[in-house]
């Protein structure tokens, strides 16, 4: 026999809900803290909660950031992911990694993060976690974030992830505008103080909708010098993938 739902299990259910709901809203690694204050739960309920729901696999802890993703159980919350690059433009990917020493991979933005769709095996980027939840301390965030109205609806926290991770507001807006200027971004040492990168956009060949984007990751020193040779290959890469991933 089934037991009936007492009066308050259907806001417990409610409020379960609502903490899976900001998880994905706000990104891999969002803290218990910043959950309690968006839903305005108290504290004792929040982490109660978010308890339950590691417990039962919707959610995981991430040791590293402090905080919580969405668990192996959540993927059965959606409809599968009709998504994967076409073998087309993996070959594009791999020609580019051909012609250079450096990493070489392609981030998808059509969820509204930065989702490396195809990584390169060789130079192992950095944790999807960390690449979603501090678009602004990648090249390929930045991609993502000078294209918004306000970048702060996808930036949760200014972190230091290594002493030249950009930390300021006023700081971010620069780098943004250059970037938008520039139509290509770069980042220094700011997620690993041993490397950087460098970025450029993929567009939608209809409308120029930013789709994705194409990045090569190396030592420091490298990606601070001049670089238009590498960048013309970038673009010349990027061009031909947008027909493929639009």
């Amino acid at each position: 026999m089934t037991t009936p739902l007492s009066g308050r299990q259907p806001k417990a259910v409610r409020s379960a809900l609502a903490v899976l709901e900001e998880v994905v809203a706000a990104g891999p690694g969002v803290t218990a803290k910043e959950i309690s204050a968006a839903l305005r739960l108290p504290s004792a309920t929040t982490y109660r909660l978010l308890n339950l729901l590691v417990a039962d696999e919707y959610l995981v802890r991430l040791p590293d950031l402090k905080g919580f993703a969405l668990g192996r159980r959540a993927a059965r919350l959606a409809l599968p992911a009709s998504g994967t690059v076409p073998t087309a433009a993996r070959a594009v990917v791999e020609h580019l990694r051909g012609q250079v020493r450096w990493g070489v991979h392609l981030a998808s933005f059509t969820t509204g993060q930065v989702v490396v769709v195809d990584a390169d095996p060789d130079h192992p980027p950095s944790a999807a976690a960390v690449l979603a939840r501090f678009p602004q301390a990648s090249a390929l965030g930045r991609l993502l974030l000078a294209e918004q109205p306000d970048w702060r609806a996808l930036v949760r926290e200014l972190r230091p992830l290594t002493p030249h991770t950009v930390q300021d507001a006023a700081a971010l807006d620069a780098v943004l505008v250059e970037v938008d200027a520039a139509g290509w971004a770069r980042q220094l040492g700011e997620l690993s103080a041993e490397r950087g990168c460098l970025a450029v956009p993929i567009r939608a060949p209809g409308d120029g909708r930013l789709v994705a984007g194409l990045a090569l990751a190396g030592p420091v020193a490298r990606v601070a010098e001049p670089n238009e040779p590498l960048l013309d290959l970038l673009r010349q890469h990027a061009e031909r993938l947008a027909p493929l991933l639009a």
